[in-house]
């Protein structure tokens, strides 16, 4: 079919519908019985990206239509990201894209551009953000899933509202889920980031 399969990808996922990762078109016709997984068979050329994450140009190679979330996690090991819902509904992926919170797993890596990405490992370059320190003061981890994307969207918040209300703080993290309940801990914690911010 190809001069050389390898040069290709294509989506490998469990019957469950998980996501597997993305393999050589050889490698999966061997192992598509075997490994009990269907494939995707829309075939795409990869191609190459510079993309700016936390202030450093990164080249990587992948399918245009690749989530920026398995650009992260897959290509680049930065694995603070976290995969949840997979429908940019549950803000487990948040990032930010030129200071924006938004889910990484809805954009696709074709359409980043020159934008600047900032993950949760390049929030701070000297110790903890105030936020981190906040969470910690308040103890507001639980089973700690969702907490990088619970971050990285309050941080975006208090970079853009230095001292926000109870109603900014709702809007601003209501895309964020958390199945443990932690949500006052939460609002204590934004509330305290932005004090110490603006000593």
């Amino acid at each position: 079919m190809f001069k050389n399969t390898n040069h290709f990808l294509a989506r490998k996922w469990k019957l469950d519908g998980r996501h597997l990762a993305l393999v050589p078109v050889r490698e999966i016709i061997l192992s598509m019985v075997k490994d009990n997984c269907y494939i995707d068979f829309k075939i795409t050329h990869m191609a190459t990206y510079q993309i700016n994450i936390n202030g450093q140009v990164q080249q990587v190679e992948a399918m245009p239509d690749t989530p920026l979330l398995w650009v992260l996690r897959d290509h680049l090991l930065l694995t603070g990201t976290k995969f949840g819902c997979g429908i940019a509904q549950c803000g487990a992926c948040t990032v930010h894209l030129d200071g924006m919170a938004t889910r990484s797993c809805g954009l696709v890596i074709s359409s980043v551009g020159e934008r600047k990405i900032t993950t949760i490992e390049g929030i701070s370059t000297g110790g903890l953000h105030a936020v981190q320190q906040a969470w910690i003061e308040e103890n507001v981890p639980q089973c700690g899933f969702c907490q990088t994307g619970q971050i990285m969207s309050a941080v975006a918040l208090i970079t853009q509202t230095p001292n926000p209300t109870d109603e900014e703080i709702d809007v601003a993290m209501s895309g964020n889920i958390c199945r443990c309940g932690t949500y006052e801990r939460i609002k204590k914690a934004i509330k305290r980031a932005a004090k110490s911010e603006l000593k």
